[in-house]
């Protein structure tokens, strides 16, 4: 087992892989992982799918099946991707045993083009639930304004929830208050709150790949002397904006009736800019309560060289609220920023989910 991987896990990181495929699967390569690398939980997205298809031999049965069969497209793939993510869930069920339904998760998302719409997000989320019928499972939903009621309906029902997409202070705590509500009326409804799971997925990466474009237009030495730090910042915050809900009366009511805390996920966490260590957004963002997921690369270089150590949020809010007064002296504008993030967010969803289609539309012409 990797030494600073389960350094990292002791801290009270639960780290998860940001990537499934059905080669991963069926070579063992996700039992590997959970064995050697301290992996608790696996994320999926459209991309993903699409790269895995397009490699090997896997998918070729199934393929070809559901080409004899006649199902049409989108169809096919629901039942490429709930397959993979129902198999990754089996092999994660027993993580999910031993942490008592926190770790072991498998995520699927709603179909990104219903990100606007909230009846349909939340009827598309009830589907996915029902298809893959596995109790470690999450939903990813968008935190779009559109996004926040179907969060709420989703677990007023028990459907365990990632929100996804999430970039600025004000939306988490929209997507927190969705989060209780959600569990008020699932208490008003009699159901178990504590087999309700969900996560915060806050994006980490790209708020330093905007903002250090604008910054880098600024151009002044006080603006430049601020690039890379914008999204530890940012994220710190959110951290502690979660620890303002979870030690409020309204959040101790719910935990005293059985429900588990949001916790905050890191997402977005593989270093885009190749001037900062790869390690940068594990590294500075170590806290307990908290998930990381990581591309493989990422996972790699955690585990070959990343400096644990210690608590890396909590001792250094102060210093992320001065670096975001900075930002707005030097002339960053917050607001524009997360609003173009959350947009531009929803926009290369949608082009992935069209690209996942692509490929599928591909292979069964090929099956």
């Amino acid at each position: 087992m990797s030494e600073i991987l389960k350094r990292l896990s002791e801290q009270g990181v639960s780290i998860w892989l940001d990537d499934i495929s059905r080669e991963r699967l069926r070579t063992g390569n996700l039992e590997s992982l959970i064995r050697e690398k301290s992996v608790v939980g696996v994320t999926s997205n459209p991309t993903i799918f699409a790269s895995a298809l397009s490699k090997g031999d896997a998918y070729d049965t199934q393929l070809h099946d559901l080409k004899v069969r006649g199902v049409d497209l989108e169809e096919a793939v629901r039942a490429i991707t709930t397959y993979d993510i129902r198999w990754a869930a089996d092999v994660l069920k027993p993580v999910y045993d031993a942490t008592r339904g926190v770790d072991g998760r498998v995520s699927i998302e709603v179909d990104p083009r219903l990100a606007r719409d909230t009846d349909k997000t939340v009827a598309e989320a009830r589907a996915l639930w029902w298809m893959v019928d596995r109790p470690n499972l999450f939903i990813k939903i968008p935190a779009t304004v559109e996004g926040l009621p179907a969060i709420a309906q989703a677990i007023s029902e028990g459907i365990s929830v990632n929100v996804t997409l999430i970039f600025s202070l004000e939306r988490y705590r929209a997507v927190m208050e969705a989060w209780l509500t959600g569990l008020e009326r699932a208490k008003a409804n009699g159901l178990d709150l504590s087999g309700i799971e969900s996560v915060a997925s806050f994006f980490v990466s790209r708020v330093d790949g905007e903002i250090d474009k604008r910054l880098d237009k600024i151009g002044t030495p006080e603006a430049l002397q601020l690039r890379g730090k914008a999204a530890v910042a940012n994220a710190r915050l959110a951290f502690a904006a979660f620890e303002d809900v979870t030690n409020s009366p309204r959040w101790q009511a719910l935990a005293a009736a059985g429900a588990r805390p949001q916790r905050p996920l890191w997402a977005s966490t593989g270093t885009k800019n190749p001037e900062y260590p790869d390690t940068l957004y594990v590294d500075d963002l170590v806290t307990a309560g908290t998930v990381n997921t990581m591309p493989e690369k990422t996972l790699n270089a955690v585990a070959d060289h990343s400096k644990i150590t210690g608590d890396t949020v909590r001792p250094f809010y102060e210093q992320a609220w001065n670096t975001m007064a900075a930002l707005k002296e030097v002339g960053i504008d917050y607001d524009d920023v997360v609003r173009f993030l959350e947009e531009d967010g929803v926009a290369k969803f949608e082009a992935s989910w069209t690209e996942l289609l692509s490929t599928v539309a591909t292979e069964l012409k090929k099956a």
